[in-house]
């Protein structure tokens, strides 16, 4: 089933390292603390558990059924934890000012399944849209702009699929738990973004946009 009880809030923390006790791990972690004491539902998943392959050319690849023939787990994630969530906070580390592999890899493989050539692409479709998304990302550099393009990504992203894109926290740290020494807090913060994730108040006004007459800013 694609569709998410919306009884329940469930909520899939996508981590991109390789690392499993690393700096995006423990802010994944962090994010998984906070939301649950939210009463959300929360499943964590290290994405190169499922990726072994980047996508290739759908129209030489895909199967007589329409389905993917890459032999790997990439299904599974997709349509057992990120199409039913209501939810997802991709947890990075920074490579190059862009996400890892794995997390891009994540987002093209996507493809293969709301591709027109695939028989359940409307389906797909409506379980990528509409979701709450976080973004939180590891660095071992300061400098502000070295997370802009991975945001304007997850922006896009997120406007692409009539998702709302509501909170970046951000942890300075390369040796391994070196996050939890940031004088920034990089700890409390994805934490609060896990509580706080289907609560925040999330706005993209545009020109056309209805709004009260009273608009003080």
């Amino acid at each position: 089933m694609i569709m998410a009880n919306q009884m329940t809030k469930t909520l899939l923390v996508l981590t991109g390292s390789p690392r499993r006790e690393g700096n995006s791990a423990a802010l994944a972690q962090a994010v998984r603390r906070g939301a649950e004491k939210a009463g959300t539902v929360v499943k964590i998943r290290f994405i190169d558990d499922y990726i072994s392959s980047f996508l290739r050319d759908c129209r030489t690849c895909r199967l007589p059924d329409g389905e993917c023939a890459i032999e790997d787990r990439f299904r599974t994630l997709f349509f057992d934890d990120f199409l039913p969530a209501n939810g997802v906070v991709f947890c990075s580390p920074v490579y190059w000012y862009g996400l890892s592999a794995q997390t891009k890899s994540f987002f093209d493989r996507t493809f293969c399944y709301y591709a027109s050539s695939y028989p359940g692409a409307a389906q797909v479709m409506e379980g990528m849209s509409r979701k709450r998304i976080g973004l939180a990302l590891a660095s071992e550099e300061t400098y502000p702009g070295a997370a802009l393009g991975i945001i304007h990504q997850i922006q896009e992203f997120s406007r692409y699929t009539h998702s709302e894109f509501v909170g970046v926290v951000r942890g300075i740290g390369n040796s391994r738990g070196e996050v939890a020494k940031d004088p920034n807090s990089s700890i409390p913060a994805p934490e609060q973004l896990g509580r706080e994730l289907f609560e925040r108040r999330y706005s993209d006004y545009r020109l056309d946009t209805e709004r009260s007459g009273k608009v003080w800013l």
